[in-house]
């Protein structure tokens, strides 16, 4: 399962703890297609996508190697600490999970998924939806989840009456050093709306999932956020984050992006 992760606005502190079960391969050109999954591994996926679905965290757990790490630094009590939450956050929710390609490795199968997550919660204050879609890489090894690694994750949180509507392009991977645009545009027309909101970039880490870093918002007099980003000289991977507010509602995205020397 990989963690989705969102961050805290000053006027709105919406916390999500996503955890989906994405599964992987490791070279797509030598990879086989998903009409020959195994068995095995599609009525892992299908278990530990129905546990998810049921909320039954112990279920889901056993699925989890006692070793089982992550590319974030998850390890499975980290997990069980982020379902717990999440499920608390939202009365509703669901996971979808495709399987794209998968490979036998040694004794292990590696798969990859496109998970996408879907939640939302009723309240008299407001109302709260969220849609994840996360791909990762997998490896099991007798049926049990023993590594993973996020390749790309987009999280869009939308709360209120009527939230902004955006246009943005994700950029999941740059090389590094390279220079990118980072811009979410509100598409409906502003009128006399007062916008607020912000933009904020860090570098991942599994003490984020639990602990959302908070942001300044300012007012927006162009209709969005407009923001450039230079990628570190080394190759890590970076959290790019905004949230816009208007007096009906509020619009938040969170995408990953991968710097590469490649």
């Amino acid at each position: 399962m990989s963690p989705v992760r969102t961050f805290a606005g000053k006027l709105l502190w919406v916390s999500s703890l996503l955890l989906s079960f994405s599964l992987a391969t490791v070279n797509r050109v030598n990879a086989n297609t998903p009409e020959t999954v195994p068995v095995e591994l599609k009525e892992t996926i299908a278990q530990i996508e129905a546990a998810a679905n049921r909320r039954n965290v112990k279920e889901v757990l056993g699925f989890y190697s006692p070793d089982f790490s992550n590319s974030d630094g998850m390890k499975v009590a980290s997990i069980e600490k982020s379902l717990t939450q999440l499920w608390k956050n939202y009365s509703t929710i669901k996971y979808t999970t495709e399987i794209l390609f998968w490979e036998q490795k040694d004794d292990r199968l590696v798969a990859e998924t496109l998970t996408t997550i879907q939640g939302s919660q009723r309240s008299r204050v407001r109302n709260v939806n969220l849609e994840s879609k996360i791909r990762s890489r997998q490896y099991f090894q007798n049926k049990k989840l023993v590594s993973q690694e996020i390749l790309a994750e987009t999280t869009k949180i939308t709360s209120g009456d009527n939230p902004p509507n955006i246009e943005f392009k994700p950029v999941e991977s740059v090389k590094v050093g390279e220079q990118f645009d980072f811009d979410i545009i509100v598409t409906d027309p502003i009128g006399e709306d007062l916008l607020l909101g912000s933009a904020m970039e860090e570098r991942v880490s599994g003490d984020l999932y639990l602990n959302p870093s908070k942001i300044q918002l300012e007012e927006l007099p162009a209709g969005g956020i407009f923001k450039q980003v230079k990628a570190p000289l080394l190759p890590d991977k970076r959290w790019l984050s905004a949230i816009i507010i208007r007096g009906d509602g509020i619009v938040q995205i969170t995408q990953r992006v991968i710097i590469t020397n490649k």
